[in-house]
């Protein structure tokens, strides 16, 4: 498995509260992983972790997800929660991994339950469970990681149940805004709405304008280095799609026609029957052995 493992870190501001965030990026799929510190408490969260994937021998391992693993240990860390922003359609979830060895619960949005009943019908599966998780998180929730507020915003439009974490200064969109020079994410999945997703966004960009944003993928355009961080005030002046007060009609326009050109996401088939079960893989059949079901002839 290809992996970045040379972490950048984004230190906590003098104003308070403020987190140190640790972005850890997954080559494979350009995902970004977070672990989020209150240096105040040494308490920390994991949001959005990775568990590598090779789809040609169907093998799953746990190198990069160990990597975080290796940081809180280092540092000492009480790990708070593990989060994640929504189902993922283009990588594995580690959270149930994480969960096993860091004992915190695991965390996502209630509507995740939508997203279930939407692909049980595709996969022809029995009833998925919200007991996955521990925690449903609504629109409006919050909580603390350490001595640090936290609010959840619901973000729909790329899926049904994408939320953001809004952590002191700090927010983590993942499918919503890109780095400004790449644009948003599709919202063209079963359940997405690029309406829905425009609403959302402004929803975010109506959080201070100093607002550290990290995001959740980074394709490197043009060969640049991978990036993950921008501000409120960045994304309002230059985000390729959204900037410079774009009107939702257009945005609408460009976004279903751009999608309408976008292939399917790697992993989508395989990673949703995992995702949805908090990244733990299908119950064993008699042989002792997890199986993926890929729907055919269904996109």
């Amino acid at each position: 498995m290809l992996m970045n493992m040379s972490p950048s870190t984004s230190p906590a501001r003098a104003s308070h509260p403020s987190p140190e965030v640790t972005g850890f990026y997954h080559e494979q799929t350009g995902s970004i992983a977070y672990l989020v510190v209150d240096p105040a408490t040494a308490h920390a969260a994991v949001i959005d972790p990775v568990l590598d994937f090779d789809p040609r021998s169907a093998r799953v391992a746990t190198g990069f997800a160990d990597a975080m693993l290796e940081a809180v240990a280092a540092r000492k860390l009480t790990v708070d929660w593990i989060l994640d922003t929504h189902p993922h359609a283009d990588h594995f979830s580690a959270a149930a991994y994480m969960k096993d060895k860091l004992g915190a619960p695991m965390a996502i949005g209630e509507k995740v339950a939508d997203i279930q009943t939407l692909w049980e019908k595709f996969y022809n599966l029995p009833p998925y469970h919200t007991r996955y998780w521990d925690r449903l998180f609504k629109d409006g929730d919050t909580f603390k990681i350490g001595s640090i507020d936290t609010r959840v915003m619901l973000c729909a439009g790329h899926t049904l149940a994408s939320i953001t974490y809004v952590v002191g200064d700090a927010a983590f969109i993942h499918d919503t805004l890109f780095q400004p020079d790449s644009g948003t994410a599709r919202a063209d999945f079963p359940g997405g709405s690029a309406a829905v997703l425009y609403d959302s966004i402004q929803r975010i960009l109506a959080l201070p304008d100093d607002t550290r944003l990290f995001t959740g993928h980074d394709y490197k355009p043009n060969g640049r280095p991978a990036r993950w961080e921008s501000t409120v005030a960045e994304q309002k002046r230059h985000n390729t799609h959204v900037g410079g007060g774009r009107d939702r009609a257009s945005y609408v326009e460009m976004r279903e026609a751009r999608d309408k050109t976008l292939p399917l996401p790697d992993q989508m088939l395989a990673a949703l029957q995992v995702n949805l079960r908090g990244g733990r893989l299908p119950e064993p059949e008699d042989n002792g052995r997890s199986y993926l079901k890929i729907p055919l002839n269904l996109f």
